[in-house]
């Protein structure tokens, strides 16, 4: 027989015992309801920052010190999100910036990348922002350690493409500028990972064996011909010798070099 608990001590009992997320149905058979009833029957302790249900049918409970909040962090809450809703995603632009250390303030939305169209949704204080791409699956990720688990993160090689070529999603052409330096200056920043992964980017450059000396650049014995009307060529160009020193300018420019904003 299931052990049956109290509404007001369900979500204590969950976390206590290692659960991070549940069903409907699986909270109805814990607290001995019909499923119909378990939003009714959680609707004090939800009011108490214990419970938050980021999807239809999903619930998380919060540990205490995010009930303030009013749910985890959106890198607690994305794995259990995206598997309940049967999507493949990866954690990207600036909300992968920020993890990998590149980001040089905190983003304002937690940004994804979903394999279909999914609704943008407010999630305790966090403002879960999802953005359709093809590229979903095709393109590696990293494991980030969780609590109860790990979320998918997008690599450093892949979070420089994605900022590169979203420059809407990354807060302007400035703002784009800045993340790619501190990219290029990661540690497990690879050129060769980068030029590997640009053909899932069809937006961002091409190649060409008879490519004219004046508009392209040789990157390890690939020709890369800079888009015409590339902003990074003049705009973004000109903010780096503002703002940043020669060195990071020299460690960025194969990375920045050929790259189209839109």
């Amino acid at each position: 027989m299931t052990e049956l608990v109290a509404a007001p001590h369900a979500a204590d009992w969950a976390l206590s015992r290692g659960i991070s997320a549940m069903s409907t149905e699986e909270l109805a058979e814990v607290i001995g309801v019909p499923p119909q009833q378990v939003r009714q029957r959680l609707q004090v302790p939800s009011r108490r920052g214990e419970w938050v249900a980021p999807g239809r049918g999903l619930w998380l409970p919060v540990p205490p010190e995010y009930r303030t909040w009013g749910a985890p962090p959106g890198i607690e809450v994305i794995q259990h999100l995206a598997a309940h809703l049967e999507v493949d995603y990866y954690v990207g632009w600036l909300s992968a910036a920020e993890l990998l250390g590149a980001a040089h303030q905190a983003p304002q939305v937690f940004q994804v990348a979903v394999a279909r169209q999914i609704p943008d949704r407010q999630v305790g204080r966090t403002l879960f922002q999802f953005h359709h791409r093809t590229r979903v699956g095709l393109v590696p990720t990293v494991d980030h350690v969780t609590r109860s688990g790990a979320a998918l993160v997008s690599t450093v090689a892949v979070t420089t493409l994605d900022v590169a070529t979203d420059v809407a999603v990354v807060g302007g052409i400035d703002n784009a500028a800045t993340v790619l330096v501190e990219l290029s200056e990661h540690p497990a920043f690879d050129l060769g990972a980068v030029i590997a992964l640009a053909h899932h980017y069809p937006c961002l450059l091409y190649t060409s064996d008879a490519a004219d000396e004046r508009s392209s650049v040789d990157l390890g014995g690939r020709r890369i011909i800079k888009k015409k009307h590339s902003g990074l060529t003049t705009t973004t160009w000109k903010y780096l010798s503002r703002r940043v020193d020669e060195r990071a300018i020299e460690r960025a420019h194969h990375t920045l070099i050929g790259m189209k904003f839109t």
